[in-house]
């Protein structure tokens, strides 16, 4: 495990603004990870109290020494952010000021080989968030079969060419068994046109992603949490999302549309300044890195943070 591994929160200080923190409020952070953006939410909230959760127990012992060192107004929730309800309810919290998610893979598990995040290293199939979970890499690759791969392949990683690599790793797997993320790279590379991989990027990217998808059941524990999530934000509260690629933007961004926009039947009579809304978008599109952080942070490039806020009742 690496106790000194660099980490660089994205968008954080327009995280710090947006969640408009106050400091007796309470706050969870659902990716703690690297601890970057608690850290800062932590310092703000000295009255108040911080809940992080994580399913790494290394970032978790990290983590909590980096906390520690602000103050002991925390607590740290080893449990997979779906479940933020019920583990929230079981600490008596019902209702909470703000709550973040920033969805991006840490730092420490892409740049530690063995957990077989990155194709980018020569490791075994892993890719599990919470090393306690059954299913890994390698038991998708070498047990799925050639429809189930196209369709993750297609429906998490977006990829043009899911059913030529699907057909290939079926192929390659009943000579040997595909055991490593190199072995993995290797079937990828001959499956996509040279002239595509000249033009594009690392051609193993798209199916990495929708491999650690599928190990983490990602889309839909995110679309879980962030439902309920919503359903325990105290007035003048605030959910922020900082999300990477389209498939977690488009699902946070549906969710948060639901509840901003109010249906009104044809032909009744009412104005949009009567219209009592619950919830309002802070920021009409998303936020972006600014150039400073995108020189900075190679991370940030394809960063968007959505923030919603549960308006407060008029006196």
């Amino acid at each position: 495990m690496k106790n000194n591994y660099s980490h660089k929160s994205v968008l954080l200080e327009e995280v710090i603004s947006g969640l408009n923190l106050k400091e007796d409020g309470l706050y969870v952070d659902c990716t703690m990870g690297g601890a970057g953006h608690s850290l800062e939410i932590l310092k703000k909230v000295n009255k108040g109290h911080l809940c992080c959760f994580d399913q790494d127990t290394d970032c978790i012992e990290i983590a909590r020494k980096k906390l520690s060192s602000i103050g002991e107004n925390f607590t740290i929730v080893k449990d997979n952010f779906r479940n933020i309800k019920k583990r929230l309810l079981e600490l008596g919290i019902e209702k909470v000021d703000g709550v973040l998610y920033d969805l991006g893979v840490s730092s420490y598990q892409f740049d530690t080989p063995e957990r077989g995040f990155s194709y980018n290293y020569d490791s075994y199939l892993d890719m599990r968030m919470d090393q306690e979970n059954n299913l890994t890499a390698y038991d998708v690759v070498n047990s799925y079969d050639y429809d189930k791969l196209c369709d993750i392949f297609y429906k998490y990683g977006e990829e043009k060419f899911s059913s030529s690599i699907a057909k290939n790793i079926v192929r390659q797997r009943e000579i040997k068994k595909i055991e490593t993320t190199f072995e993995l790279v290797e079937v990828i590379k001959k499956s996509i046109p040279a002239a595509v991989k000249r033009k594009e990027g690392h051609p193993a990217k798209k199916i990495f992603q929708a491999i650690r998808i599928e190990v983490n059941d990602e889309l839909k524990a995110f679309e879980q949490s962030l439902k309920d999530s919503i359903t325990m934000l105290e007035k003048g509260g605030r959910i922020a999302v900082i999300s990477f690629h389209s498939l977690e933007d488009r699902i946070c961004k549906t969710i948060f549309k639901e509840k901003v926009e109010v249906v009104i039947p044809k032909n009744v009579p009412i104005l949009d300044k009567d219209i009592k809304r619950e919830f309002r978008l802070v920021s009409k599109k998303p936020i972006i890195a600014s150039e400073v952080e995108l020189n900075l942070n190679n991370r940030a490039h394809s960063a968007k943070l959505r923030i919603l806020e549960k308006i407060k009742q008029e006196v």
